[in-house]
Order: C-alpha cells, then sequence, then structure tokens
C-alpha cells in the first residue's frame, strides 16, 4: 500500500475520505472535530483509501483501517507508527487517542497507556511528560496518606467571589485542598490570566494548592468525540470520562477523598456533568455540591453574569461578582477584555 499525506480542507479529499470512514463506522465530521485537524495520511491500494489516521494537536483521531485488508494487525501497528514518527517531527511527544472501548486493547498493544474506560469510549496517553509525571509535578505533604485532602477542578473564567466561597468551604472541611485550573486556552480568559487570578484568589488560605490540569481536564470546547454516532451522548460522555479518569488516575494517588462542585441552577450542561460526578465518583470520592454564592440581594453569582457585565460596559456590576484580585485585572484590561468578548471567537 502507498502512504500519502493529502488535505482534508480541499473539498475533493474530503468528500473521498468521509465516504470511507463513515463505511467504517465514523459518522461525525462537524467544524469542531475537522478544523483542528494539522495532518491525515492515508493507505491506498490503486487508489482506493484502505486506512487513515489524523493528527489533531497532540490528538491522534479518526483512525479507521478497511476490513478488508490483509495482516490488519500490522497495518494497525504500521499507521499508529507513521502518526508518532509525524507528530514528533512537530515537536509532538505526548499524544493521546480518544477511541471506543474494543479498540483500547489495539493501542496498548502498541504502547499507549490506558488511562480511562466507559461504556462509550476510552482515553489513553504515550509518551512523556505522562500522568505519573504529572502527579510527581505537584506539591505533595509529608503526611499526605493520613490527611483529608479535597479536589475542585475549575475554569474560572473569571475568578469570583462565587469560586473563592466554593475554596474557602473546602479548605475550612479539609486538611489540604487542590484546585485544578483547566488549562485549555478556549476561554475569554487566557489560561496564564486565569492561573493567577485563582493564585492570587485564595493566597490567604494555607492549605489551598492551586495546581494546573494540563490535559487531565478537558474542556468540553475541545472534547473528541468523533466516533460516537449520537450527538446527544457527548456530554454525558465526557463528563463519565472525566469523572472515572480523576479518580483512578488522579484522586487515587493524590489521596483526594472528596471533590467539591457549585451547584448549576442556569446550565443543563453542567447538571449533567454534575449528575455524572455523582454517579462515577463515589464511594472512592465523595461528591460535596455546595449552594451558589449569593449577594446579599440573593443574586447568585457566576462568571457567566461577570462577562455579560464587561460586554454592557457595566463595571459596577462587575465589581459585584469579582474578589479584588479579580477586579484590578479586568479594569487594567478592560477595553481588549470587551474587544475578545465582542468577536465572540471564545466563549
Amino acid at each position: 500500500m502507498e502512504v500519502r499525506e493529502i488535505n482534508i480542507h480541499l473539498k475533493r479529499n474530503f468528500t473521498k475520505w468521509q465516504k470511507f470512514l463513515r463505511f467504517n463506522g465514523i459518522e461525525v465530521f462537524s467544524e469542531k472535530e475537522t478544523s483542528s485537524i494539522d495532518k491525515t495520511f492515508v493507505w491506498e491500494e490503486n487508489g482506493e483509501i484502505l486506512a487513515t489516521g489524523s493528527i489533531a494537536g497532540n490528538i491522534l483521531k479518526y483512525i479507521a483501517i478497511c476490513s478488508k485488508v490483509q495482516g490488519h494487525g500490522e497495518t494497525f501497528n504500521s499507521l499508529v507508527s507513521k502518526l508518532e514518527n509525524e507528530a514528533a517531527m512537530m515537536g509532538r511527544f505526548h499524544l493521546f487517542v480518544f477511541t471506543k472501548p474494543q479498540y483500547s486493547q489495539s493501542f496498548q498493544y502498541v504502547g499507549f497507556h490506558e488511562l480511562a474506560k466507559v461504556k462509550q469510549g476510552a482515553v489513553l496517553e504515550s509518551g512523556t511528560p505522562d500522568v505519573h509525571d504529572y502527579i510527581s509535578s505537584l506539591s505533595h505533604f509529608n503526611d499526605q496518606e493520613k490527611s483529608k485532602i479535597a479536589g475542585i477542578v475549575m475554569n474560572a473564567n473569571p475568578f469570583t467571589k462565587g469560586h473563592r466561597y466554593l475554596v474557602e468551604t473546602a479548605s475550612k472541611e479539609n486538611d489540604y485542598v487542590y484546585v485544578f485550573v483547566v488549562s485549555e486556552d478556549v476561554s475569554i480568559f487566557s489560561f496564564s490570566d486565569r492561573f493567577k487570578l485563582v493564585k492570587a484568589g485564595v493566597a490567604d488560605l494555607p492549605n489551598v494548592i492551586v495546581v494546573p490540569g494540563k490535559e487531565y481536564m478537558v474542556s468540553y470546547a475541545t472534547f473528541p468525540a468523533y466516533f460516537l454516532k449520537d450527538d446527544q451522548n457527548v456530554g454525558r460522555f465526557q463528563a463519565s470520562l472525566d469523572a472515572t479518569l480523576f479518580k483512578e488516575q488522579i484522586a487515587k494517588p493524590l489521596n483526594i477523598t472528596s471533590r467539591y462542585l457549585g451547584n448549576e441552577p442556569y446550565s443543563k450542561t453542567t447538571n449533567v456533568y454534575n449528575e455524572e460526578l455523582n454517579r462515577v465518583l463515589p464511594p472512592d470520592v465523595e461528591v460535596k455540591i455546595i449552594d451558589r454564592k449569593k449577594n446579599k440581594d440573593q443574586d447568585i453569582i457566576s462568571a457567566t453574569k461577570v462577562r455579560a457585565a464587561i460586554a454592557n460596559d457595566n463595571i459596577t456590576l462587575v465589581e459585584r461578582y469579582v474578589p479584588d484580585t479579580t477586579l484590578d485585572f479586568i479594569k487594567n484590561n478592560w477595553s481588549e477584555l470587551q474587544t475578545r468578548i465582542k468577536e465572540g471567537s471564545i466563549k
């Protein structure tokens, strides 16, 4: 078979590639899934596609091999090796793959480590730094195994008085608290800015450690689910996979025995996420859902309201929702933040 790179952003290539993948059970080709693809390779014979695989950032996706290919396992090994080598030439040595559960073992045979598996799919990684390196890089405590430790995962776009209340509650009820900040830059406030704001906002709480979530806390905006047939399952699938990964790869080695969440009266997506966490994490990790912080007039605090107030040029309203550390940053970057929101390219 001949191996060649194709540009799937050209219509004639995309149509042929899409037809092959649909024949092999992959049916989701939304812009969210395909626009992030950097390279796509096809294995052809007499002009017919017999296998394909793509690289999107540090994720391998759209991997498929026709059932009529002789030596299916050998072709799979060759395909994954090709993608890994190409990724390495692009400077990407730590790779992930999200796939159907039945294919997890095949990836493990070629050196991938399974991070989590649920009914709908699995996530695996290869290369370095891996999840063990990530855990080792985090701050640890002398009495880690005997301590009562909580975890909180937040995007904090931006850090509000509500986030502060959640962290403060966990801080009072536990010996130590890890606050994991989602690392992906898919928000109005960049990861670097969000991380600094969270650290500044909890700096007076000595038992709280703020850490980057890295690739192990995946944003819904970039979550790959191209292999699912029903788009309605994506939110629940992501939540169950995230929860399983957190429980098995993060909570266990760090001795995190509880995870704190804020209840969500407005977002159906967040409610589904909380439901899945509550289903997957116990009894190993207790789920504690804390009522949202309200202002004196019973107005619920949310980062969504902060972004809306910035868009509407209402600094007075912003002041009601955020601590001084966040407020100072917003005032100093007011025009730029308004521009980002109005452009609408980042949610």
